[in-house]
């Protein structure tokens, strides 16, 4: 499953199902698809992604590290959040909704 998030204020993002669920439990939403953030919650919704990402990494310094790159070496998921980020920040700029649906 591929999720694709969007809002008027900048590009539609897509990523792997798995991971857009994991991020927006990270911002405190069930992982439904498909949902939205109204416009005056994404504020809080960034802000919340951004400690969790933080704390993933402090908890995970491995994945943040590009010391041992191999074949197999996953992406962090702080790397994977930050088209994602954009799209919060200026949906926040914008006070637009985000919302997103399974593809």
């Amino acid at each position: 499953m591929l999720v694709t998030f969007s809002c008027p204020a900048y590009a539609d993002i897509t990523m792997f199902g798995e991971v857009a669920v994991k991020l927006l439990k990270m911002m405190g939403h069930s992982g439904e698809v498909p949902s939205a953030f109204l416009a005056e919650e994404v504020p809080a919704v960034l802000e919340r992604l951004e400690a969790a990402l933080k704390t993933d990494i402090q908890v995970n310094p491995s994945e943040a590290s590009n010391e041992n790159e191999d074949e197999d070496q996953k992406v962090p998921l702080s790397h994977r959040a930050l088209p994602l980020i954009e799209l919060l920040k200026a949906s926040a700029k914008e006070e637009c909704n985000v919302m997103w649906d399974s593809r």
